[in-house]
């Protein structure tokens, strides 16, 4: 029997596409007794949960870090080495950077353990968080600071037996910086509760508040810079003046910047701040419900929120670069944009409502629905399968 262990430091309760891939993912192997699988959550308190004939949740106890409540880093190998060892797995995929690249490798040679490190590259720091986060400092620091990232990620991602990348162009640009390795493997969708069948009349009829030609924008993003969110503020600013009818424009998440949307929602009228939408059911329905959606961020990998709303027939805008740009380009189901920049956006909103949406939605629903979450983890687990058997042969 294959021993599966899945640990991440971008796991948090409210995340966004981390979190969607790892709830499907002990979904997934709970109802499978043919492999024993354990996924590590940073917690408040150590205890262990059983999910399902053969697959666990370990429960450790890991200090929050510090100005942010969401996430908790595990940043010393004891508390993970405990569960390692308890397990002793044949694959450990690592899901973040930060930390658990050098632990779990420390883990696994100072116990000559056989596990076979996977890492799975759910976030491409070196452009994403290292560049981003430079790209307005002088002395061409940007650029610097993105080659110390590759070198960081070529150190520990080429000692791994491999690579999960979920977007074809994250891939080709880790391919340029010489990441070994590596395996496509798009992620899923539940494209049954995220289907236009989940469309609310109510919920609809309540947005357009007495008018039939009022957009619905929907935002179910993380309330910060690198999702556009200020963007798209200042783009709702431009379109009063544009559109005759004012969208409405439903925020829902949280972030570092929610004054920001709660400030918008008590000066405009028909913009409206959701909080943290929990139950998946209601989500779909806003999905269904809605005309317009937003993929802003160039550095996404997947961005699976986008492939869920795809999947619910909604149109998006695109940002011109990542999974973002990959998936609009595939599905011919929105509008790409050369720049985020709230000039663009405004005049892509526009653009949109003068065009016949149908055709868009009904793109967008064909594209998503050739993706699932049984496949996606159906085709990783068979990676695994096969790596294992490999590394048994040259044992032997």
């Amino acid at each position: 029997m294959l021993k599966l262990l899945d640990c991440n430091n971008f796991w948090s309760p409210s995340g966004g596409g981390v979190r969607r891939y790892h709830l499907e993912k002990m979904d997934y192997f709970k109802s499978r007794s043919d492999v024993h699988y354990v996924f590590v959550m940073h917690d408040d308190k150590t205890y262990t949960e059983q999910i399902g004939e053969n697959a666990f949740i370990e429960h450790i106890e890991v200090p929050k870090v510090w100005g942010n409540w969401e996430y908790r880093y595990v940043i010393r190998k004891g508390p993970i080495e405990r569960v390692i060892l308890k397990h002793r797995p044949d694959i450990i995929e690592v899901g973040s950077p930060y930390f658990m690249p050098r632990i779990v490798h420390s883990i696994v040679k100072r116990n000559k353990l056989r596990s076979m490190v996977f890492g799975f590259w759910h976030a491409d720091f070196p452009v994403t968080y290292v560049r981003r986060f430079l790209e307005n400092t002088p002395l061409g620091l940007a650029n610097k600071g993105e080659q110390l990232a590759w070198r960081y990620a070529r150190k520990h991602y080429n000692r791994m037996d491999g690579v999960l990348v979920a977007s074809k162009t994250v891939k080709n640009r880790m391919e340029e910086n010489e990441i070994e390795k590596l395996h496509f493997t798009p992620l899923g969708v539940n494209n049954v509760l995220f289907h236009p069948g989940q469309r609310n009349t109510g919920l609809i009829n309540d947005l357009k508040a007495g008018n039939l030609d009022r957009l619905i924008l929907f935002f179910p993003h993380r309330f910060s810079k690198e999702k556009g969110l200020h963007v798209l503020l200042r783009a709702y600013e431009m379109i009063l003046e544009m559109l005759e009818v004012p969208p409405a424009l439903v925020l829902a998440g949280t972030g570092p910047f929610e004054s920001s949307v709660r400030e918008a929602a008590a000066k405009y009228e028909h913009v409206h701040f959701k909080g943290f939408i929990e139950s998946k059911q209601e989500m779909a329905e806003y999905y269904a419900s809605s005309d317009l959606g937003f993929a802003l961020s160039n550095w996404e990998t997947f961005g699976l929120s986008l492939v869920e709303a795809l999947s619910s027939g909604l149109p998006l805008i695109a940002a011109g670069d990542g999974a973002a740009r990959d998936h609009i380009e595939k599905s011919k189901a929105g509008l790409i944009l050369d720049e985020v920049t709230p000039d663009q956006l405004a005049d892509a909103i526009v653009r949109f409502s003068r065009i016949d949406r149908r055709k868009l939605s009904e793109n967008a629903r064909k594209y998503a629905a050739q993706l699932s979450w049984e496949s996606c983890f159906d085709r990783q687990l068979d990676i695994y399968q096969r790596a294992v058997e490999v590394s048994k042969r040259m044992v032997h």
